[in-house]
């Protein structure tokens, strides 16, 4: 609940803040500010104490429009995080400011100091010394009225702790300087502000922040046609187109500013040359910086991304070796066969064959069974005297159980002894 009382606070004094109109105030040297304010304190986790509200008052004064000093006291109330018990904690300090943009209503600042941090428990109340460091933004509404919020860190020397306390607050301000009374006599007339007299002015309609020269013509240093003094990007590099405060456009960003850039509709991420144009260094079609793929080799087809384009192709090779009645010995005519299907099994080392053994149908089942072994065992053999890895390969006797021609026949019996073998395998080739 609390929580949610702290976040209705802030939407109310923000919201206050952007809809208060235009600020009307600056910091000025010799002003007091008071401060009372609100916010969340968040203890370190090895203290294991719930965050909670913060109150605090703010008593300061600017020495300068930069420099400030000034007095506080927080009060921050929560709980142990499994328990009801609760803990109540008081920062007094004082800090020193400096301020960022002191002639500006809004006016971002840091600030450090020293100070005590008393904690009080169910074991009694525990003082020790802190420094404490952080920054914030004030906001001028008027010239006695000013939004102010603070972020900062506090350490607890003895117990090494580190604390966070966000506040937000409104500030009045008290003691500023009198403003100097009006000049007796009528000053010369500067009807354009630039600070050179009417009568010495040769460029009497100068825009309002432009700097000039002596008889009163705004410079313009870089070249860009916006004025020094409104021109917020003073070395803008000769050629680029710039926006109305004078400041160079990228519309491509690609790090090469419009007007110089020679290819200005270059893709996001793409690396380019001095003059904005992408490169593509293996010429694939796919510029540097998108390329995932820099070294494509040239004529090879590439993805979106630059990576080549592949396609699955399956290669394949069979092999059969035929025998001699009741006989195992390779017969020389099928040498080069073999030869070849052991280029193929090195050239694809990744594949696996089975040599299958048969024979026909003379004989008993467990003399064919063994001699059909023995003739895929010879073939086996001849594969590894040829280079083959032993442990890719396997030999399997079916004996006469897989007959591929009639057996009742001389001629279908000659086909039935044999050692076969189907390898294949799916490789990936480039386009």
């Amino acid at each position: 609940m609390k929580k949610i009382d702290l976040f209705v606070a802030a939407v109310v004094m923000i919201s206050l803040v952007i809809f208060s109109g235009q600020a009307m105030a600056q910091i000025e040297a010799g002003s007091y500010e008071i401060t009372p304010n609100v916010g969340l304190y968040t203890f370190d986790d090895n203290q294991n104490i719930d965050n909670g509200p913060v109150y605090g008052l703010q008593l300061g004064y600017n020495y300068t429009e930069r420099i400030g000093v000034e007095a506080a006291l927080n009060y921050a109330n929560s709980d142990f995080e499994h328990t009801d018990d609760t803990v109540e904690a008081y920062v007094a300090r004082v800090n020193a400011l400096y301020h960022f943009m002191p002639g500006n209503e809004f006016v971002p600042f840091v600030t450090a100091g020293l100070g005590t941090i008393s904690t009080n428990d169910l074991g009694g109340t525990d003082t020790n010394g802190m420094v404490n460091y952080g920054a914030g933004i004030k906001y001028y509404l008027s010239k006695t009225f000013a939004f102010r919020a603070d972020a900062r860190q506090i350490f607890d020397f003895e117990r090494s702790n580190s604390n966070y306390a966000v506040t937000m607050g409104f500030s009045w301000i008290l003691g500023k300087k009198a403003e100097a009374a009006p000049a007796a006599a009528a000053a010369p007339m500067d009807s354009d502000g630039d600070g050179v007299y009417d009568d010495m002015d040769e460029c009497p309609n100068t825009p309002t922040g432009a700097i000039v020269d002596s008889i009163g013509c705004p410079k313009d240093s870089d070249g860009d046609g916006v004025y020094d003094g409104i021109d917020q990007c003073p070395n803008t590099p000769m050629g680029a187109t710039v926006d109305s405060v004078g400041c160079p456009k990228d519309s491509d960003g690609d790090g090469v500013y419009d007007g110089i850039d020679q290819c200005p509709n270059t893709p996001m991420g793409a690396t380019v040359d001095s003059v904005g144009c992408p490169k593509d260094s293996d010429g694939d079609g796919v510029y540097d910086g998108i390329d995932q793929c820099p070294d494509t080799p040239i004529g090879i087809k590439v993805d979106e991304k630059g990576c080549p384009l592949s396609i699955k192709e399956t290669v394949s090779i069979d092999l059969t070796v035929q025998f001699d009645f009741d006989k195992s010995e390779i017969k020389a005519g099928f040498l080069d066969q073999i030869n070849r299907v052991a280029k193929f099994l090195k050239s694809y080392t990744e594949v696996k064959a089975v040599i299958e053994g048969h024979t026909c149908s003379i004989g008993t089942d467990e003399y064919n069974l063994s001699l059909s072994q023995r003739r895929a065992n010879s073939v086996m053999k001849k594969l590894i005297e040829k280079g083959v890895d032993a442990s890719r390969l396997e030999a399997v006797g079916y004996g006469e159980s897989r007959p591929v021609a009639d057996n009742s026949t001389k001629a279908g019996r000659e086909q039935n002894r044999r050692v076969m073998a189907e390898i294949s395998t799916v490789v990936i080739k480039l386009q």
